[in-house]
Parts: structure tokens; sequence; C-alpha cells
């Protein structure tokens, strides 16, 4: 079993009309035994920003740690929030830092630009970045979360819609994996508002 398996986690983002949503599971498991239902993988880094965080629970949680006293330092200096796309790139160089030990993580970010434009990326532990204009999944569940997501994926959704898909996507796919599910975690975001929505999903 890789590490990246070790605790099971799915991530997904999405991109709508002026909006982006992104989902996790809420699955912390230590191989198949489930330690906890209610794991947290996804940090708000300001309003219009947020990150998933998939892959070893303990690195996640570092990683975020030090991503976001990297964020208050650029607050701090320049008097405005991240853009996604430096925040991006910031993360990128951060674990690319760690290139000969790095954090078993694999980070999705997801935001709001300039002109309310979404933008989202992956990368892998070691900072190759991945844009995308429609999806980005990452987790143990990914190969399942791609193809539902290929499915049901349309442009220019706006926010209710998206999180329909989004959800509906995220359910089907932790169903075809052992190591996430037990429930999803969504964010949707427009340039007004932030919806944070709980999800049950199958307990087994």
């Amino acid at each position: 079993m890789s590490i990246f398996e070790y605790n099971g986690s799915a991530l997904i983002a999405m991109v709508g009309k002026n909006c982006f949503a992104i989902a996790s599971d809420r699955r912390l498991g230590v191989q198949l035994q489930t330690i906890a239902t209610d794991f947290q993988r996804i940090y708000k880094i300001h309003d219009r920003l947020f990150l998933g965080l998939s892959g070893l629970a303990t690195d996640a949680q570092t990683l975020y740690q030090r991503l976001v006293f990297r964020h208050k330092l650029y607050q701090l200096r320049e008097e405005r929030v991240m853009k996604p796309e430096t925040f991006a790139s910031m993360v990128s160089a951060l674990l690319y830092e760690k290139r000969f030990g790095p954090y078993f993580c694999q980070p999705v970010i997801a935001g709001l630009g300039d002109e309310d434009k979404p933008f989202i990326c992956t990368m892998d532990s070691i900072g190759a970045k991945e844009l995308a204009k429609d999806f980005v999944v990452t987790g143990t569940a990914s190969e399942s979360l791609y193809g539902a997501c290929e499915a049901m994926f349309k442009p220019d959704m706006e926010a209710e819609e998206l999180f329909e898909t989004i959800s509906q996507a995220l359910l089907s796919s932790v169903d075809r994996d052992c190591l996430s599910g037990w429930g999803g975690h969504v964010y949707v975001v427009t340039p007004t508002e932030v919806k944070e929505r709980i999800l049950k999903g199958r307990m087994d």
C-alpha cells in the first residue's frame, strides 16, 4: 500500500459560471480501520481561496500550518490577500523545497481570481502543477472521480447546479473506494457568498 493511501481520501474541485465548488469525503482511517468520520480536508485560506489536502493526514495538517504562516506573512508585507495563482505557485515552491523528503500530500487549490474568474489546480507531492478549466480530482478515489466528473460536468453551471453535480460525483465515486467516504463536505464559493454543506453518505 502506498503511503498516500494510508489514511484514504477523496478530493474534487469543479468550476462553474463565476463560481467554484470544492468537496471532500470525511473519513480518516488507518488502512482499512476507520478512526474518525468528521475529518477536515478542506481549509479556508481567505473568503475566495480554499485548499484541499489529500494524502497522509499528519503531513496535510503540518503543510496547512506552514501555508497559513506564509500567507499571513504575505498579508502583512503586501497588505492584501493572495490571488489563487500566486498561492498555487507558493504551495508548489514549498513542496519542491522538500522534494528529497516530501510531504506526502496532493493539494487541490480553488479560488476566485480577478474579475471573479474561477481558478483550480492540483499538484503532486513535489509541486508539479496541473491546471484545469473544468475539474481536478485527487485522493484514493481519484479514478472513479474522474469517470463521474467526465460524465456529469457541464460548462458554465450556476452555483446550485454545480453543488448538485459535485455532490453526486463525490458520493457515487466514494462508494467504489473502500478507503474513502462516510459522507461529504462541500463548499460552493461565489463572488458574494460561501456556502458550506455536509453530505450524508453510506456509513460502511
